[in-house]
C-alpha cells in the first residue's frame, strides 16, 4: 500500500476538482465497494479520464484513504474545534451523527461496505479501520469516566465492554437500516441503544436476563 501522498497545487479550483472527485469515489465505491469500484467508474463520473484521477491522487489506494479521511471531515465539520467533544457531549454528538447519516446513505453504505471488507487480508484500509476503532473506544471510555466522575458514582468495570458495544450497535444498525430503510428508522433506533447503554453504566441495575436465584423454602 503507497503510504506518501501526491502533492497537489492548492489553487481554487484544483481544491474544487478533488472534492468531486471525493464525491464521486464515495457514491462508486459505497455502491460497488473498493475491489469492484475503479478509477475508471469514478473518472467517467466526473468527466475525466483514469490519468486525471491518477494526477490528482496518485494511486486509487490513495483515493480509498482520501475518501475515509472526507468522511470523517464531514462528521464533525459542523464542530467548532473539528474535534468530537468528551463527557455527555461525547454521547449526544453521536447520537446527532445517527440522524445526520439518515440523511446521507452514500456516505453509510461507503463506510458500511469498507469496513465488511477491511477485515481481509492486506486491504487498503484495514489499519484505518483498527485505528478508527482502537481510537472511538478509547474516546467513549474517557467519556464514560468523565460522566461517572461528575454524576460521583464510580465507573463499572464494564465501561470498555460497554464503550465497544455503542460501536456496533451503531454499525449494526446502519446495515439493517441500509438493506430495509422503510422499516428501521436510523437516528431514533441509534438513540435507543445509545441511551440504554449510557444508562447501564450511569446507573446500573440488576440484570433481567440472569436466571433469579432459586428459593429454597423450609419445610
Amino acid at each position: 500500500m503507497a503510504t506518501a501522498k501526491k502533492q497537489t497545487r492548492s489553487r481554487p479550483e484544483t481544491i474544487a476538482r478533488r472534492r468531486e472527485i471525493l464525491r464521486a469515489a464515495t457514491d462508486i465505491f459505497g455502491s460497488k465497494g473498493s475491489v469492484n469500484g475503479t478509477l475508471t467508474d469514478i473518472a467517467d463520473q466526473v468527466g475525466m479520464t483514469h490519468a486525471g484521477i491518477l494526477h490528482h491522487f496518485g494511486s486509487k489506494d490513495l483515493l480509498l484513504m482520501e475518501v475515509l479521511t472526507y468522511r470523517d471531515e464531514s462528521d464533525v465539520d459542523h464542530l467548532e474545534e473539528k474535534h468530537i467533544p468528551t463527557g455527555i457531549e461525547f454521547f449526544r454528538h453521536l447520537v446527532r451523527t445517527a440522524f445526520s447519516n439518515a440523511q446521507r446513505a452514500g456516505l453509510v453504505q461507503l463506510y458500511a461496505v469498507l469496513s465488511a471488507e477491511s477485515v481481509t487480508d492486506d486491504h487498503a484500509a484495514r489499519d484505518y479501520f483498527v485505528d478508527r476503532y482502537r481510537n472511538l473506544r478509547q474516546e467513549a471510555i474517557e467519556s464514560f469516566e468523565l460522566l461517572c466522575a461528575q454524576r460521583e458514582v464510580e465507573a463499572p468495570d464494564t465501561v470498555a465492554h460497554a464503550a465497544a458495544a455503542i460501536l456496533a450497535v451503531m454499525d449494526g444498525l446502519q446495515i439493517q437500516w441500509l438493506l430495509d430503510p422503510e422499516n428501521l428508522l436510523l437516528g431514533e433506533a441509534s438513540e435507543f441503544a445509545i441511551e440504554a447503554i449510557v444508562s447501564a453504566v450511569v446507573n446500573p441495575q440488576p440484570s433481567p436476563l440472569r436466571e433469579p436465584a432459586l428459593e429454597t423454602s423450609a419445610e
